[in-house]
């Protein structure tokens, strides 16, 4: 589990594509890999990946065919820049929501409004989730706990502070660029929950 508070961003150092997978190595960043285990689950732009053998200077991922077709990490490349999050301990102090790094789909960023010291970002939303996406509600954006803004049937925004857009690659996305986006569990359990009632009542 994670929070969705990002710690650190890095830089993908290698990209390798076999048949049904791709290999995926990540600049280490000065003091990630403290105590860090092979196995251990790291949130990479809010995809939950397995760490292999990683060494001193870079952290080594396989990514297989079910979380390529569904996250933005299909379109990776070298140079590429990626938030990191390790997995939570019970003594964390959670600032965000809790996130598992599975990915529902991604989405496309319609519009960026450039403020002075922040930014204001539309994204679209896919009719499957809409339901689940509400003003003041929580939304993890690649790998980002975020309250989500003003919300329409077709896109939502998002408005980041100077922190998050210090921290993560957020503050480097465009128009076109696709994100990320992991709707929050509790929502989707308590939205089904009334649905289910609701079918029931009308039902009986």
């Amino acid at each position: 589990m994670f929070s969705g508070i990002v710690s650190v961003k890095s830089k993908v150092s290698k990209v390798k594509k076999y048949e049904d997978y791709l290999s995926l190595e990540i600049s280490t960043p000065k003091g990630f890999d403290k105590n860090l285990k092979r196995g251990a689950s790291i949130s990479v732009n809010g995809v939950c990946l397995t760490s292999k053998d990683n060494g001193s200077k870079t952290l080594k991922f396989d990514v297989i065919e079910e979380t390529i077709s569904k996250t933005n990490l299909q379109n990776i490349s070298k140079g590429d820049t990626v938030n990191l999050e390790r997995s939570i301990k019970a003594s964390t102090e959670i600032g965000g929501h809790l996130m598992s790094g599975h990915v529902h789909f991604t989405a496309n960023i319609i519009k960026i409004i450039d403020k002075k010291n922040t930014k204001d970002i539309q994204i679209s939303l896919v009719k499957k989730y809409s339901d689940y996406v509400m003003e003041k509600g929580y939304i993890g954006i690649n790998g980002c706990s975020l309250t989500i803004g003003k919300v329409t049937k077709t896109n939502f925004y998002i408005h980041l502070i100077p922190e998050t857009l210090n921290i993560t690659n957020l503050d480097q996305l465009s128009k076109g660029d696709q994100v990320n986006i992991e709707i929050d569990q509790n929502t989707i359990i308590v939205v089904n929950t009334v649905k289910k009632t609701l079918a029931a009542q009308i039902s009986s």
